[in-house]
């Protein structure tokens, strides 16, 4: 990691959500899934977060040889976003311990905040994560 990385850093990422990122696409194998409103999944908005926080952090890093994982997340999710929206990501870094850093989050549907929160996120080596990864399913027997 470079000396750059420091708390304080803030990024804002902007994305159009589609059918693609609703709740039924999230599982479409669920039936439940099926039924339910055509609106940004919880689940998606995860993932959307953690994007943002990648793309925070990537030039502060020796990417891609360094890279970053998910560890936690605690948001709320207070409002639906229907199709067609664009929703904004602000996020900001305000801990880093080693390889742990922390960031706090929060998204805009241009009518209404619809999440707030906190996101942790590890420092890898690409090289050794993957190493383990095989050797786990070696282990497996996958």
């Amino acid at each position: 990691m470079k000396a750059t990385l420091v708390p304080g850093i803030e990024h804002e990422f902007t994305y159009r959500i589609t059918d693609a990122k609703t709740v039924p696409a999230l599982y479409p194998e669920a039936d439940e899934f099926q039924v339910m409103p055509q609106v940004f999944a919880t689940g998606f908005m995860v993932g959307f977060f953690e994007w943002a926080c990648i793309q925070a952090v990537t030039p502060h890093l020796d990417w891609p040889a360094e890279q970053t994982v998910g560890t936690h997340i605690d948001v709320s999710h207070t409002a639906a976003t229907p199709v067609g929206f664009e929703v904004t990501a602000r996020v900001k870094l305000v801990e880093v311990d080693r390889r742990r850093m922390v960031f706090e989050i929060e998204a805009h549907d241009g009518v209404d905040r619809i999440a707030r929160g906190r996101h942790e996120r590890f420092i890898i080596d690409k090289a050794k994560f993957d190493a383990r990864l095989e050797s786990k399913k070696a282990e497996a027997g996958l």
